[in-house]
């Protein structure tokens, strides 16, 4: 087998995540591929996830989320959301790149591990079933899948269900997107008993304002939630 899987390395070596340059091992980066990736190296904003500027300790909040607090109690990021890291969402979220899920899932997990309690239930930010339709997978499902086996935490993949085909949020003020996504998600009632008294970590792709994931929470706390928390693949930098 050990010959097999080297002369297979030998035929196929393994290439980059993101071009074609051959890397040392299956599900690397390449150095510059690596060097435009901005992975999140220190906590930003406990509430949020956003990088803070000079010295951060644990809990430090940015501005935004002392005036106006989250439904959660706490957030991380992975990866900034630009340069290489915006070209790996993409290709995960509208290039059929399911393949990305594992290795980008892995670095997720990591970036959540702190967030981790014993009573913990991971669940995705769902996708309405028509634009499920269309893409044919919810790249948040296989983040999510991928995150819970890792830390080996209970997944409830339909906990969440968007019963309103929002439009796209893509240029919207923060306001605005909190318009359009307010009562477009809901707690499945079946899973009341699943989340009664329970943690639960939601996971995305991508943090912009927040608007999605607070409409999410909010569901899982109304739903007898006792805590939730937020874990994104890449946070949106804010603009000063």
């Amino acid at each position: 087998m050990r010959k097999m899987q080297r002369l297979a390395r030998f035929l196929y070596p393994p290439q980059c995540l993101t071009c074609d340059e051959i890397v040392d091992f299956v599900h690397g980066l390449c150095p510059k591929c690596w060097a435009d990736t901005p992975f999140i190296k220190q906590n930003g904003c406990e509430m949020c996830a956003a990088p803070l500027i000079g010295e951060v300790e644990s809990g430090d909040l940015c501005d935004s989320c002392r005036a106006v607090p989250r439904p959660w109690s706490r957030a991380r990021a992975a990866l900034l959301y630009e340069g290489n890291a915006k070209s790996i969402v993409l290709r995960l979220k509208h290039g059929d790149r399911t393949d990305l899920a594992h290795p980008v899932g892995a670095w997720l997990a990591e970036a959540a591990r702190p967030l981790v309690t014993t009573d913990m239930v991971v669940a995705p930010v769902p996708l309405h079933w028509f634009r499920g339709v269309r893409r044919r997978y919810n790249q948040s499902l296989l983040l999510s899948r991928r995150v819970s086996r890792l830390l080996e935490l209970d997944h409830c993949p339909n906990l969440l269900h968007r019963r309103i085909a929002t439009r796209k949020l893509d240029g919207m003020t923060a306001q605005e997107r909190t318009d359009v996504v307010s009562n477009a998600i809901a707690l499945r009632s079946h899973h009341v008993r699943t989340l009664k008294g329970r943690h639960v970590l939601l996971i995305d792709d991508v943090m912009t304002t927040g608007a999605t994931l607070t409409t999410c929470a909010k569901a899982c706390l109304q739903g007898g939630a006792v805590q939730v928390s937020v874990a994104v693949l890449a946070r949106v930098a804010k603009k000063n």
